[in-house]
C-alpha cells in the first residue's frame, strides 16, 4: 500500500509545532504534526506562565496549551501519536520513521523539543513546579525577597544566577567544584555580588518541601559532611538535552546536539527547517517557540512553491 507524500510534516506538538501546524492548515498545505505523547511538550509541566503576551493574569501551561490545541483543530490539523526513530532523504523527499509506520513529505519541520537536565535526586519531581524550576527567566519573579538556591556552574547557571539577584534577596549558588566553570567575566560578577553566596564542593542529595520547596539537602563531594539550607526555590540549571538522536548523522547538530538553522529556521539541507528549543537559539521560551514556527512554515512555503 503506498502511502500519501504530505507537503509538510511538522515532528513535535510543543509551541512551536503547534504554531506550525495552524499556519501550514491555514496556507493550505497538506501537513501531518507527528508528537510522541500528548501536545504541549515542556509547556505541560509548566505550573503558571505569567510571561506570555495576552494573558495579563498569567495562565496555566496546560490551558495556554489547550488553547494552542483547539485552534488548531479548527483548522484541522491532523495529529497522531508516533516516536520518530529515524530520518532519511530520498531528494526531494524526506523519509521519516517512526515505532508506528513510516511518513513521506516534501518539506519537514523538526520542532522536537529538548529536555532540561535533572538533578535526580528526592523532591525533584514532586516539587516540580512548586519551588523547583529549570528556568529563571520563567518563574524568577515569583520569588521576590525570598532565599533561593541555583544549581550549577556554567555560563546559563551563572548569567540565571545574576538574572535573579533582581528579585531574591539571597541566592546559594551550588556547584561541586571549588571553582566556576562559567565565562571569567561572568565569574567576577556572580562573585562580587553581595545576593549571590557560592557553596563550593557540594551536591545536592534531596529537596525538603511537601506542597512547596522548604529547604535544599546538600554534602561535600566527598561525602564528608551534610546541611539543609533553608530555601524557598531551587532552580536547576545543570544542561539542555536536544531530542536530536534521531537525526544523526542526516541533519548538521552543533557540539550539544542542537540543530543549526538560518534565520529563517533553515537547516544545511534544502528543505528541513528547525523551530523551538531543539535549535541553537539565544532564549528558548514560548514566546520565541512560537515565532519560530511561524517562521518555519513561511520558509517551508517558499521552498515547496519553487520545487
Amino acid at each position: 500500500m503506498e502511502h500519501p507524500v504530505y507537503d509538510l510534516i511538522i515532528v513535535g506538538g510543543g509551541p512551536a509545532g503547534l504554531t506550525a501546524g495552524l499556519y501550514a492548515r491555514r496556507s493550505r498545505l497538506n501537513t501531518l504534526l507527528i508528537e510522541k505523547l500528548i501536545p504541549g511538550g515542556q509547556v505541560l509541566t509548566t505550573d503558571w506562565v505569567d510571561n506570555y503576551p495576552g494573558f495579563p493574569e498569567g495562565i496555566s501551561g496546560f490551558d495556554l496549551v489547550e488553547k494552542m490545541r483547539r485552534q488548531t483543530e479548527r483548522f484541522e490539523l491532523p495529529v497522531i501519536n508516533d516516536e520518530i526513530l529515524s530520518l532519511s532523504l530520498q531528494d526531494p523527499d524526506k523519509i521519516i520513521k517512526g515505532t508506528q509506520g513510516t511518513y513521506t513529505a516534501k518539506a519537514l519541520i523538526i520542532a522536537s523539543g529538548a529536555a532540561h537536565k535533572k538533578l535526580g535526586v528526592p523532591g525533584e519531581d514532586l516539587l516540580g513546579g512548586k519551588g523547583v524550576s529549570y528556568c529563571a527567566t520563567c518563574d524568577g519573579p515569583f520569588f521576590r525577597d525570598q532565599e533561593i538556591a541555583v544549581v550549577g556552574g556554567g555560563d546559563t547557571a551563572v548569567q540565571e544566577a545574576l538574572y535573579l539577584t533582581r528579585f531574591a534577596k539571597k541566592i546559594y549558588l551550588i556547584h561541586r567544584r571549588d571553582q566556576l566553570r562559567a565565562t571569567r567575566i561572568l565569574q567576577e560578577k556572580a562573585l562580587a555580588h553581595t545576593a549571590i553566596q557560592p557553596v563550593w564542593n557540594s551536591m545536592v542529595e534531596s529537596i525538603q518541601g511537601t506542597d512547596q520547596v522548604e529547604g535544599v539537602s546538600i554534602k561535600n563531594k566527598d561525602g564528608s559532611s551534610g546541611r539543609t539550607l533553608s530555601v524557598e526555590g531551587v532552580f536547576i540549571l545543570v544542561g539542555t538535552l536536544p531530542n536530536t538522536e534521531w537525526l544523526k548523522p542526516v541533519v548538521p547538530l552543533d557540539p550539544q546536539g542542537f540543530i543549526q538553522t538560518d534565520p529563517h529556521m533553515a537547516t544545511p539541507i534544502p528543505g528541513i527547517f528547525a523551530a523551538g528549543d531543539v535549535r541553537q537559539k539565544l532564549l528558548r521560551q514560548i514566546s520565541t517557540a512560537v515565532g519560530d514556527g511561524a517562521t518555519a512554515v513561511f520558509a517551508a512555503e517558499r521552498y515547496l512553491e519553487a520545487l
